[in-house]
């Protein structure tokens, strides 16, 4: 069964040219598969687009809210203990 295919013209840094280049080379493959195999993935892996990083932070606040974690204090905590840690390696010039 052929496969058909259609034939672009794209313009390209240097970089991306380069990369794409020791792509092929690694995978033993042609240019245009490896823009192929990248697309795929591509697609595949982002299926949540650009909303997936302030999805995650929304999902991180949540969970802080709903175990009714007090980040000032164990920010305060945190600190303490790295003051301690610095005394004890006598790190901490105080």
């Amino acid at each position: 069964m052929a496969i058909t295919t259609i034939k672009s013209t794209y313009s390209l840094d240097v970089d991306s040219v380069r990369t794409l280049e020791g792509l092929a080379r690694r995978w033993n493959v042609s240019k245009s598969e490896v823009l192929r195999r990248s697309l795929r993935i591509a697609a595949a892996t982002d299926d949540q687009g650009e909303s997936a990083p302030l999805e995650a932070l929304t999902r991180l606040q949540n969970a802080v809210r709903e175990r009714g974690l007090d980040l000032a204090q164990w920010g305060r905590d945190l600190r303490a203990e790295r003051k301690a840690g610095e005394r004890r390696l006598g790190v901490w010039p105080g």
